[in-house]
């Protein structure tokens, strides 16, 4: 019986709660690498660091440089009430949209203090559940989060973060400021690594995908065509678009690391053009949608039913991923944010 790929419970798979990864890896290098080679639909199992023999002399290697801030906050009410509020992406020079946690607790608008530095008024709810707060601090505001915020480690991490977290839920090559969740696919490069792969020819290509509420709203529509994704703010720079660009025109492989790079190169290419520049994007691909720039694709494994399993399902072929994440729990691989990863190919 043929499966239907628009249907959301197709993305289901079972996943033992222990193969849940909460805690990262000692080195991040030394994370597990699943091979999966789509014409042969072959599956090796290797090290993250063997990426150094996969990729070949004139890949360009896209990466994400967004940087995740501590975006969790928590805040008390004038009647001692504690909230947690989630930064998602700022409005104005003090006005942020954010997740406010337990939300009933906020039916009408309000005062809310989060330091002695810090307080903020918090708006009624919009139809989606989220509130504009406009905050007010004694100090740069920035200094602040930094100093009482937490990273945003996501909910199948059952813990508080820690300072470990500050590290190592980051890519070491991020450097502009605005994702609440980390690209997680770029987490298990070190600079060696990337230094190694820059000096055999492999070139780096740098575009920014600010990662959003995306992150944590599931699909609940039966119908995946019927979900509404929420766009995230991307930029890809002109030397990064030429690289990628020439590497399509001279037939060499653009090698994207992660679903949301992968998501920018789609959605920036129009009529065999690489463009440059910053928008809102809120493309969705899921099997039947045509990639038209990805070559080959490094990602980590993925919830179920999430969007990002069916793109991933999208560019591996639904069977061949469906194996492979039967294979990655068989032989106990870790899963999600702090999990290991899959390289994808032809």
């Amino acid at each position: 019986m043929a499966v239907d790929l628009l249907k959301l419970k197709t993305y289901d798979y079972h996943l033992p709660k222990e193969l849940i990864a909460q805690n990262p890896i000692s080195k991040r290098r030394e994370s597990r690498l699943m091979h999966l080679q789509r014409q042969s639909e072959v599956i090796n199992h290797r090290s993250f660091y063997e990426i150094t023999d996969i990729l070949k002399s004139g890949d360009v290697l896209v990466i994400n440089s967004s940087k995740v801030f501590p975006a969790r906050l928590f805040a008390f009410k004038d009647n001692g009430t504690q909230v947690e509020v989630f930064l998602l992406h700022q409005l104005t020079e003090d006005t942020w949209k954010c997740m406010v946690s337990p939300g009933k607790k906020l039916k009408t608008a309000q005062q809310l203090r989060f330091s002695d530095a810090l307080t903020a008024f918090v708006s009624q709810g919009d139809s989606e559940g989220l509130r504009d707060i406009q905050f007010t601090s004694t100090v740069p505001f920035w200094d602040e989060i930094y100093s009482i915020g937490h990273m945003p480690l996501p909910p199948y991490i059952e813990r508080m973060d820690t300072d470990i977290d500050q590290q190592r839920y980051q890519t070491v090559y991020a450097n502009e400021r605005g994702s609440v969740a980390a690209p997680t696919a770029g987490l298990h490069f070190d600079r060696e690594l990337l230094d190694t792969l820059s000096a055999k020819g492999i070139q780096i290509a740098e575009i920014i995908l600010h990662v959003g509420i995306g992150t944590f709203r599931p699909v609940k529509a039966d119908i995946i065509t019927d979900h509404v994704m929420h766009a995230e703010f991307a930029t890809i720079p002109e030397d990064s678009a030429m690289k990628i660009q020439l590497a399509k025109h001279e037939h060499r492989r653009v090698v994207c690391v992660g679903t949301t790079s992968t998501r920018t190169v789609e959605s920036f290419w129009h009529d065999g053009v690489m463009n440059s520049g910053s928008k809102w994007t809120d493309i969705f691909i899921y099997p039947g949608v045509p990639f038209k720039v990805v070559d080959a694709m490094i990602t980590n494994f993925h919830l179920p039913q999430s969007t990002l399993l069916m793109m991933i399902s999208a560019f591996g072929g639904f069977d061949f991923i469906k194996r492979a994440y039967e294979e990655a729990v068989k032989h106990q691989y870790r899963f999600f944010s702090y999990g290991d990863a899959m390289f994808i190919e032809d």
